[in-house]
């Protein structure tokens, strides 16, 4: 198994790597819980409806304990907490800082287990001898030189970490 991707030109007119091209994660589709649940009752002796149920729990118990303030490790998995975003500027003085007008929402951040390889890198769990191959319909003809990217279409790039 690899990692489908697509080539995608950066069109931001303003941007360093404008014009060059990029890879892009190309998804084929979308593995819900249902499925998942499906997939794991093949692969163990736990039936679909335990699954679901575990599944079901873990959801609702992390939501409390995220909410409770914990920092919520899966161990094999990775890690989940809140996070906060603040309105922009800040408030001058520590006095004049006011949830209500200094905070601007809540997020949820991950952060995927990292487990240390045998040359000593580490790097995450999920995609440890992760391998990538271009998606099968990439439209793009690579033996053209690039094209003069004027438009404010979208943009692609992501340069990925030997780390990641």
């Amino acid at each position: 198994m690899a990692v489908l991707y697509r080539l995608s030109q950066n069109k931001m007119k303003d941007s360093s790597a404008h014009g060059k091209w990029f890879a892009q994660a190309a998804m084929t589709g979308t593995v819900d819980t249902d499925a998942l649940a499906e997939i794991m009752q093949r692969n163990c002796t736990v039936k679909k409806s335990d699954i679901l149920a575990v599944i079901s729990e873990l959801i609702e118990t992390m939501q409390d304990q995220l909410q409770n303030s914990k920092r919520v490790k899966l161990n094999g998995f990775g890690a989940f907490k809140i996070g906060i975003e603040n309105a922009k500027g800040g408030a001058q003085t520590a006095a004049e800082f006011s949830a209500s007008k200094n905070i601007k929402g809540l997020h949820v951040l991950f952060q995927p287990e990292v487990k240390t390889d045998s040359t000593g890198q580490r790097r995450k769990a999920f995609i440890s001898g992760c391998t990538v191959q271009e998606a099968p319909k990439n439209n793009v003809d690579t033996t053209k030189p690039a094209e003069d990217a004027e438009d404010d279409g979208p943009t692609g790039g992501y340069t990925p970490n030997p780390g990641d």
